[in-house]
Formats: structure tokens, sequence, C-alpha cells
């Protein structure tokens, strides 16, 4: 499915922003952004422009094409159109999403290496397979009962399903799957990479806390949907409970206090912002702070991967020894013997 993100998504929020800030119609910014588009996205924001064309609601249009963006975005398009401030929204909408595009740069950049060692490493071994079998017929020496092209062909298929495998899991977690929820809740309770995770979702939310607060916006709405731009169902697990607890009228600062998800840091931030009456100002600071978090959050999370793979391929490569030492000293002893 098509969807827009990282760098495309900032962009595109940015052409957005700068055409609504000229006065450009509404109708003929969306129309060229149309024009300018191939395949699925082609198609949403041609039913984008046919809707608004007709008088629609961008934000309902918006909705109507599902996945094509993300939650967050839709949510927060509704707001810019209803407040009369979409250009300002689109802005920092494309600031936000660009943000989290360098951010995956980062991680990417500091992995690439292991990655690459580990791809190289799962090469060798199946080159071993088929070499080993040209050379000593039906000779096994890895003991997988894999022999020659046709073992090498099993193991390659075995690699890619894994590896298949692990490339949905990523993708479920960008999506936000249900099913991956329980996994989220228990990594980011975890001390080491738990922490590093939290201060990347962190400052989602003090970002969205502070976008969100420039806005006429009921605070029974305002906090599912600054949970939500977390992505993690560490945090969205509470929407129902503090929700309740604005109803009955407790403080901003209560009711993320009630959760015991949030660090001090960031409560005494929040508690001295609403007793002054300048929450979004002082989350605007807060988010800054949490980005440099962040950065370093996403650093730490690269090494942790980086040092995970950089093990497999150690397992391999020393697996790899052993077989093979045991294997030719079999062959020796047997030799001998006869």
């Amino acid at each position: 499915m098509a969807r827009l993100s990282g760098k495309r998504l900032a962009d595109f929020s940015h052409r957005l922003a700068v055409a609504g800030e000229a006065g450009v119609d509404v109708r003929r910014t969306w129309q060229r952004e149309a024009d300018n588009s191939r395949g699925k996205i082609h198609d949403d924001l041609q039913a984008i422009s046919n809707a608004v064309k007709s008088g629609g609601s961008l934000s309902d249009a918006a909705e109507a094409t599902g996945d094509t963006f993300p939650s967050l975005w839709r949510d927060m398009l509704g707001i810019g159109e209803k407040t009369g401030q979409l250009p300002e929204v689109l802005h920092r909408l494309s600031g936000h999403y660009q943000f989290q595009y360098e951010l995956g740069r980062t991680f990417l950049g500091l992995i690439a290496w292991p990655v690459i060692q580990l791809g190289l490493a799962i090469l060798i071994v199946g080159l071993l397979i088929v070499i080993l079998g040209l050379i000593g017929g039906k000779v096994d020496p890895l003991g997988w009962g894999l022999i020659g092209f046709q073992g090498a062909a099993i193991y390659f298929s075995i690699v890619g399903v894994i590896g298949a495998a692990l490339l949905a899991i990523v993708l479920a977690i960008r999506r936000g799957a249900i099913w991956i929820e329980p996994i989220q809740k228990l990594v980011t309770s975890t001390k080491w990479l738990g922490t590093a995770i939290q201060n990347v979702c962190l400052a989602k939310i003090a970002w969205a806390l502070h976008l969100t607060l420039n806005v006429e916006m009921d605070l029974r709405q305002l906090v599912p949907l600054v949970l939500r731009a977390s992505g993690n169902a560490y945090y969205t697990q509470h929407t129902d409970q503090m929700v309740a607890d604005i109803t009955v009228g407790r403080s901003l600062y209560e009711t993320f206090l009630r959760t015991h998800a949030f660090p001090p840091t960031f409560l005494d931030a929040l508690q001295v912002a609403e007793e002054s009456g300048q929450i979004s100002e002082s989350m605007a600071r807060l988010t800054s702070a949490y980005e440099q978090e962040a950065r370093s959050g996403m650093q730490t999370i690269a090494h942790i991967a980086s040092f995970a793979v950089w093990a497999c391929v150690t397992a391999i490569i020393v697996f790899m020894i052993f077989r093979l030492f045991f294997f030719y000293l079999n062959t020796l002893n047997a030799a001998l013997d006869f």
C-alpha cells in the first residue's frame, strides 16, 4: 500500500504550507500535487483534489484515503483547517517529519556496516556449501544436510524467509500493528534500550503538546492525539485513564503523573508550565531538549542493534571454525585409523 512518510511527507507538507502562505487557491495546490504524483498516491491526491473542488473539507478527504497519510498528520490537518492556522500547522508538521527522517538516517548510517558484514558472512557460508559440495562430493562439513547447489538454494531460501519475517516486523512497528503492542510495551519498559526509545517518544509527545496547545481544542480530544504521536503502545495504553482524569477536572500535570509512564523531568516542566500559563512555550523548549535526547537515544538504539548484528556475525564465524575444525579432525583420524 502506497504511503507518504519521511522525507517525502516533510517536503509535501512544506510545499502545502508555502502555497497556503502565498495565498494560492487550495484547489489549485492539490491538483498540482496530484498531477506531479504517480500510482496509488496520485489516485489518493486526485480524490482529495476532487473533494476540495466539490466543497468538501481537506481533513475529511484525507481521512477517506486510509493510510496514505499518517494518523497524526491527518489529525493535525483537521485542527489546522478548523482553526485557520493550516499553513503554520503544515510548517510544523514538515519540521517534525524532517526530524524523524534525520533520526532514521542516523540509525541506518550507524548500523549499515554491521549489516553488510552479516550479509557477507551469510554469503560466505552459502558459497562454502557450494564449493565443498563440488570438491567433496557428498561431504557435509557443516552438519546441516546441505550439500552443493541444491543445499545452497535451501540455505538461501531459509535466510530469505527469516529476512522477510524481520522486515514484516519492522513494517508492522512503523504502521502500529495491534499485535506488536505487547512487544512495544515490554521493550520500552527495559532499562537501556527502553530509555532510548522513551526519549524518542517523549520528543514526539512534547512536540504534539506544543502544537496542539496553540489552538483551541478540547483536552479530551487533545490527550489521545498527543499519545498517538508517540507511536508507542507504552504510552497509548493510558489513553482511556487520562481522558477520564481530564473529564473529572484533573490538570494535565496530574493526568500525566497518574500514568507513572513519564519521567520527573517531563512532569516537572509540565507542572511549571501549567502553573505559569505558558505551557505551549514551555513545551516548545522541552521539545528542543528532548529532540537532543532523541538523537542520543537513536544512537544508543543503533549501537545496541549494531552489537546484536556483530554478535550474530561472531556466532556464525565461531560456529564455522569449530565445524570445519572437527570435520577435518575426524577426517584425519579416519585416515590414520585406515
